[in-house]
């Protein structure tokens, strides 16, 4: 690819003031090859006229500088302070990501942090109300949907739709109160990294705001990353054992329902898959979600339950090898459970402003803004 000359935004070679005060935007990198490069440059050229912004990048040399001539030269564009593959807490094999964030948050700026994702688009309408939150709360939560939407993102729509239905998705984007997160002493590099942050923070006495309906747009991955990632978001369910569980019984249940009598054996099956599609829908209608996830990815959901169903044996089999494979090695770890974290951070955000806000997940609510589907 041929790199574009770099710009600089507007707002920084003006001098003229971002529209994000008090906050930084941290976004981890490790490419192998950088066909999305011009696409992701177009969106740090509109970032950086809002907040400052720090990309730590764990992609080879070559790379590394291809990224660095054609960012913006607002960007702070730095390598992460240990080596992606390193060795992480415990003896386990760290998720690159979570050190490169680490880097971010341990490197000078701003008190307010937006991590996002490679894939993250935020309007700067989401970006300021994340920040926003970041001042009661010490993480905050927002909503992530794809755009545009493909079938195998409408696929992946069907999963968010149903955290939705009984609880709240996992985003590939947090915000966090820097003070907060290095006094924990950092997180861990586990598979479902994201969770874990939540998780320390809130081990530690911190406090988390969901705002289901502050809608966050996200780039849809290429039909072979989609694929394979089906047994390694499988794996993240060994984080959360009763949902684990409920889907390691998926397929027994299936399989049984196939030995009923004919008439009773496609009642039972269309009834499944009625019930499981009807539980995507009203993830889908909960907080304002119509506004960005359109019908049919409720449709996928019975499709998705049987992927599931068989992705989560394999994710088990995959734990009785030592773990599920990751950049030629394999993490073991999901994420920490909750009390092992209380035992490693408890107590340590005493004292840090932030505290004493309880989880919001009700839109609407004093104190909770609505983001109405903007698209980047």
């Amino acid at each position: 690819m041929t790199a574009a000359p770099a710009a600089v935004a507007p707002g920084a070679r003006e001098g003229r003031p971002r529209l994000v005060s008090d906050a930084e935007y941290i976004l981890p990198l490790r490419w192998t090859e950088d066909s999305g490069l011009a696409e992701l440059a177009g969106y740090l050229r509109q970032l950086v006229g809002w907040i400052p912004v720090t990309v730590v990048d764990g992609s080879d040399p070559d790379l590394f500088d291809r990224h660095r001539a054609t960012f913006p030269a607002a960007v702070r564009h730095i390598r992460p302070d240990t080596p992606p593959d390193s060795i992480a807490l415990h003896g386990q094999v760290s998720n690159g990501k979570v050190a490169g964030v680490m880097t971010g948050v341990r490197t000078p700026g701003a008190p307010f942090l937006v991590i996002a994702d490679d894939d993250v688009r935020y309007t700067r309408e989401a970006l300021a109300a994340v920040v926003h939150h970041l001042e009661s709360a010490h993480v905050v939560r927002p909503q992530n949907y794809f755009t545009p939407l493909p079938w195998h993102a409408r696929w992946d729509t069907a999963r968010t739709l149903l955290n939705r239905a009984w609880s709240a998705d996992y985003p590939g984007t947090l915000g966090v109160r820097r003070d907060a997160l290095l006094a924990t002493g950092g997180y861990a590099g586990v598979l479902f990294e994201n969770l874990e942050l939540i998780r320390t923070i809130k081990a530690a006495g911190g406090s988390e705001r969901t705002l289901a309906d502050l809608f966050v747009a996200r780039r849809p991955p290429t039909v072979r990353h989609f694929l394979g990632q089906r047994v390694r978001q499988a794996y993240d369910g060994f984080a959360q054992p009763r949902r684990l569980a409920a889907e390691l019984a998926l397929f027994p249940a299936a399989a049984a329902a196939l030995f009923l009598p004919g008439k009773v054996r496609a009642t039972t099956l269309c009834g499944l898959a009625v019930a499981i599609t009807t539980a995507a829908e009203i993830g889908r209608r909960r907080h304002n979600g119509t506004a960005v996830f359109p019908a049919s990815a409720a449709w996928f959901a019975p499709l998705w339950a049987l992927e599931r169903a068989t992705c989560v044996w394999l994710a088990l089999g995959f734990r009785s090898r030592g773990g599920v494979p990751y950049a030629g090695s394999r993490i073991r770890t999901a994420a920490h459970s909750e009390a092992v974290l209380r035992r490693r951070h408890g107590g340590r955000l005493q004292g840090v402003p932030g505290r004493g806000v309880p989880d919001r997940r009700v839109p609407g609510t004093p104190g909770t803004t609505r983001m109405d589907a903007v698209q980047a």
